[in-house]
C-alpha cells in the first residue's frame, strides 16, 4: 500500500509539473528538431497563453535577429549548453537600412523582448558588430523577464531594458560590455551576476528610471571585473534624471574609479540622480571617495532591498 501510495504521489507531481507546460518545442540547425530556426519555434508558440511554451534550443550558433512578440506571453528558452547555444546578429547604429537611413540604437537588438512572462536559461545573446557603436545583444520591453546562467555579448549598450515600469530578474548571469552597456527604464535586479568591463569604455549602466518608479538597477553580490585599466569605469551615470542604481554586497576590482559614478556632464542630475552602495568588498570600492552626492546605505536604509520588494511580488522561477 505504502508503495502503491507512493507511485501515486510521484505520479501527480509529474502531471502538475507538466501541466503548467503547454508545449514543448525543440529547435535543432540539423534537422533533428522541430524546427531548423529559433524564430519559427517563437512563431509556433500559443498567443496569449497563459500556460507556458518551452522551446529547447540544441547547440549551435543561430544568425537570426529574432522577436518574441507582445501576444507571445509565457515562453521559456532553454539551450543545450550556454558557451556552445549562441543566439546572435551583427546590426548596429549607424548601419543603413534598405531606405538608407540609420538603424538608431533600438533597431540593432538581435533579441527583441515584447511578450509578458518571457525566460531564459543557458543561452548566450550576442550582438557581434564589433566595437562600432551602439549596437545591442538583446532588448527587453516585456514584463516578468527573466534570465538564468545566460551570457550577454556585446560592446556599447550591450542591455536594453526598455520596458518602463516593467521587471527584469538577471541570475548567475555574464554581462559584458565598455559604454552604458545596461541601460534604460525598467526595474532590474542583478544577482550574482559577473559583470565585465572591457577597455575602451568607461561606464557600466546608464539608467533612465521613472521618477514616479521605486527601483532602478539593484546588483546583489555581483563581481565586478574587467580588461580596462584600473580606475576607469564608473558604476553608473544617469541618462535620464531620477536614475536609481544601487549595489549590495558586490566585489569591485579595482577596474572602478574611486568617485564611482558620473553625472553625464550635468551637475543638474546630481539632485535627481539615487546612486547608493552597502558593504561592498574589493580595491574598487572606496567608499571614502566617492561622489558626494552619491550614498552609503545604512543598515535600516538597506533593508528595502529585498528581492520581494524590489520585484513588487514576482517571483521569478528558474526553468
Amino acid at each position: 500500500m505504502k508503495k502503491l501510495l507512493l507511485i501515486c504521489a510521484v505520479l501527480v507531481c509529474f502531471v502538475k509539473a507538466n501541466a503548467a507546460i503547454a508545449k514543448r518545442i525543440t529547435v535543432a540547425q540539423d534537422g533533428s528538431g522541430d524546427y531548423k530556426t529559433v524564430q519559427e519555434a517563437i512563431n509556433a508558440a500559443p498567443d496569449r497563453s497563459n500556460t507556458r511554451t518551452e522551446i529547447f534550443i540544441k547547440t549551435g550558433t543561430y544568425k537570426e535577429r529574432i522577436v518574441v512578440p507582445i501576444e507571445k506571453t509565457n515562453i521559456t528558452m532553454i539551450g543545450e549548453d550556454v558557451k556552445t547555444t549562441v543566439l546572435t546578429f551583427d546590426n548596429y547604429a549607424s548601419k543603413l537600412d534598405t531606405a538608407g537611413k540609420p538603424l538608431g540604437t533600438s533597431r540593432t537588438a538581435s533579441f527583441y523582448v515584447y511578450g509578458r512572462g518571457f525566460s531564459a536559461k543557458n543561452i548566450t545573446f550576442e550582438n557581434s558588430a564589433g566595437p562600432v557603436g551602439q549596437a545591442l545583444a538583446i532588448y527587453v520591453a516585456g514584463d516578468e523577464a527573466a534570465f538564468f546562467n545566460c551570457r550577454f555579448l556585446g560592446f556599447q549598450d550591450t542591455i536594453y531594458t526598455n520596458g518602463r515600469g516593467t521587471r527584469e530578474f538577471y541570475k548567475d548571469c555574464y554581462i559584458e560590455g565598455t559604454t552604458d552597456f545596461i541601460f534604460g527604464a525598467a526595474t532590474a535586479m542583478f544577482d550574482n551576476c559577473d559583470i565585465f568591463c572591457k577597455k575602451g569604455g568607461s561606464y557600466i549602466s546608464a539608467a533612465s528610471t521613472l521618477d514616479t518608479t521605486k527601483y532602478g538597477y539593484v546588483f546583489t553580490h555581483c563581481h565586478i571585473t574587467g580588461s580596462a585599466p584600473d580606475n576607469s569605469f564608473a558604476l553608473g551615470r544617469p541618462w535620464r534624471p531620477y536614475a536609481k542604481v544601487v549595489y549590495l554586497f558586490c566585489d569591485l576590482s579595482n577596474v572602478i574609479s574611486l568617485a564611482g559614478w558620473d553625472n553625464w556632464r550635468n551637475a543638474e542630475n546630481e539632485k535627481t540622480a539615487y546612486y547608493a552602495e552597502y558593504k561592498n568588498t574589493g580595491p574598487g570600492y572606496q567608499p571614502d571617495k566617492r561622489a558626494a552626492w552619491s550614498h552609503q546605505l545604512t543598515d535600516d536604509e538597506a533593508k528595502i532591498y529585498t528581492q520581494s520588494l524590489i520585484l513588487n511580488g514576482w517571483e521569478p522561477i528558474k526553468p
